[in-house]
C-alpha cells in the first residue's frame, strides 16, 4: 500500500494536474467547434433544401406555364410560318400573271403592227379596185383573142381574187387576236388586282402572327428568366453550404483521423444492359433493360429521325417535330418518367442529381440530350433527334441528372 502524498509533494501536483487539464481541454475544444459548425452548417443546410423542396412546387407550376407557353409561341410561329409561306405563294402567282400580262402585252404590240401592215394593203387593194374596177369572167372573155388568153387571164383574176382573199382574212385574223389578247389581259389584270389584295391581307395577317408570337415569347423569356433567378438563389446557397459543410468534414477528417467520404460513381453496363446502335433511327433494346428503360427506347425510336421543330414536342407531346427538350421530355414520358414536357431549364432540376446508370439527361439553360443505355440521343448532329453510336455534345457544362433508381 502506498504511503499518502505529503502536503509539499501535492502542492506541487496540483499545479501539474491544472495544466494537464487546461491541454485536454484546448486540444479537444477545435473538434467540438468543428463538430457544432458542422451540425449548424448540416442544421441551414437542411433548412436550404427544405425550402428548395417547397420552391420545387412552384418551380413544377412555372414549368408547367412555360412548356404551354412554348407550346403557344411554337404554333404561333408554325401559323406565321405557313401565312408566309401563302404570302410567298400568292406573290409568285403575281408574279406570274405579272409576266404573263407583259407577254400578252408584247403579244398584243406585235399582233396589232401586224394588223397594221394588213388594214394598209387592204386599203391599198381596195383603192385599186375602186379606181381600176374589178373585172369578172364576162369581161376576160370577151377581151381575150383566144382560149389560151382566156385561161391565163383568168387564172391571174383567179389569184388576184385569193390574193385578196388572204388580204381580208388575215386582217379578219389578227383582228380577233388582238380581241382575245385584249380579254386575256383583262382576266389577268383581275387577277393581279386579286392577287395584290390578298398579298396585302396576307402580309397583315403575317404582321399579327408574329407580333403576337413576339410577344408571347418575351412573355416566356420573362417567366424563364424569373424561374431561373429563383433557382440560382437557392443553387448559389446551397452550394456555398455544401462547400462548408465538404471543408468542416475534411477538418474532421483530418482531426480525428477518420477517412472523407467518397462520391461513388454508377456501375458500368453489362453487354445485356448495353443498347446497339442500328441506325440513326434505331436502337435495339437490351435483353437486361427494365421495361421502364424499354419504354424509353421504343418512345425515342419513334421519333428519331423526326425534324427540328423549335418547341416541338411542348404543350402536347405529339408533334410533327422536335426540339432537344421535347425529344428528351418524348422519351421519358415514354418510360413513364415524365407526366407533361420539360424545357432544358425545367430538365435541370428533374429526376435526382448526377448520372443515372440506365439514363442520363444532360441539361443546361439552352440544350438538353441524353444517354439511354449507353447510347446518345440528341438533336445536335442532325436536323433533328436522332441517335448516336457516340454523344456529340460534351457533358461538360450541363447539369446531369436521373431518374431515381435508374
Amino acid at each position: 500500500m502506498r504511503a499518502p502524498l505529503r502536503g509539499n509533494s501535492l502542492r506541487l501536483l496540483l499545479p501539474a494536474a491544472a495544466l494537464l487539464a487546461l491541454l485536454c481541454v484546448v486540444a479537444s475544444a477545435p473538434a467540438k467547434n468543428l463538430e457544432e459548425k458542422l451540425q449548424d452548417t448540416q442544421g441551414k443546410l437542411s433548412h436550404v433544401r427544405e425550402d428548395q423542396s417547397t420552391l420545387a412546387a412552384t418551380i413544377a407550376e412555372q414549368n408547367r406555364a412555360i412548356d404551354s407557353m412554348i407550346g403557344e409561341v411554337s404554333e404561333l410561329r408554325q401559323q406565321q410560318a405557313a401565312v408566309e409561306a401563302e404570302l410567298s405563294e400568292k406573290q409568285d402567282e403575281l408574279d406570274t400573271a405579272t409576266e404573263k400580262l407583259e407577254a400578252d402585252q408584247r403579244h398584243l404590240a406585235e399582233v396589232r403592227a401586224r394588223l397594221q401592215r394588213a388594214l394598209e394593203v387592204l386599203r391599198e387593194r381596195l383603192v385599186s379596185i375602186y379606181e381600176s374596177g374589178s373585172p369578172d369572167m364576162l369581161n376576160v372573155v370577151l377581151d381575150s383573142a383566144s382560149w389560151s388568153e382566156v385561161n391565163t387571164r383568168a387564172d391571174y383574176l383567179d389569184q388576184i381574187q385569193q390574193y385578196d382573199d388572204s388580204v381580208a382574212s388575215r386582217v379578219k385574223g389578227l383582228r380577233d387576236e388582238a380581241r382575245a389578247a385584249v380579254k386575256r389581259m383583262t382576266v389577268v389584270r383581275a387577277q393581279i388586282e386579286e392577287a395584290r389584295d390578298a398579298i396585302a391581307a396576307k402580309e397583315k395577317e403575317v404582321a399579327a402572327a408574329r407580333e403576337e408570337a413576339e410577344a408571347r415569347f418575351a412573355e416566356l423569356k420573362s417567366a424563364q428568366a424569373e424561374r431561373r433567378a429563383a433557382m440560382e438563389t437557392l443553387e448559389s446557397r446551397e452550394e456555398a453550404l455544401s462547400d462548408n459543410l465538404a471543408s468542416i468534414s475534411e477538418q474532421i477528417a483530418s482531426t480525428t483521423g477518420a477517412p472523407a467520404p467518397v462520391t461513388g460513381t454508377p456501375a458500368p453496363l453489362t453487354p445485356g444492359q448495353s443498347a446497339n446502335f442500328i441506325s440513326e433511327s434505331q436502337a435495339s433494346v437490351p435483353s437486361e433493360a427494365p421495361a421502364a428503360i424499354a419504354g424509353a427506347i421504343e418512345a425515342a425510336n419513334s421519333i428519331a429521325t423526326t425534324p427540328y421543330i423549335w418547341g416541338g414536342g411542348h404543350g402536347s407531346f405529339e408533334s410533327s417535330g422536335y426540339d432537344c427538350s421535347g425529344a428528351v421530355s418524348f422519351a421519358l414520358h415514354g418510360g413513364g418518367f415524365l407526366e407533361s414536357p420539360l424545357d432544358s431549364t425545367g430538365l435541370e432540376t428533374w429526376g435526382e442529381p448526377g448520372p443515372g446508370q440506365w439514363i442520363t439527361v444532360y441539361a443546361n439553360a439552352e440544350h438538353a440530350w441524353m444517354i439511354i443505355a449507353g447510347l446518345a440521343f440528341d438533336t445536335v448532329g442532325g436536323p433533328g433527334p436522332r441517335w448516336h453510336s457516340s454523344p456529340v455534345d460534351s457533358p461538360e457544362g450541363f447539369v446531369a441528372r436521373h431518374p431515381p433508381g435508374y
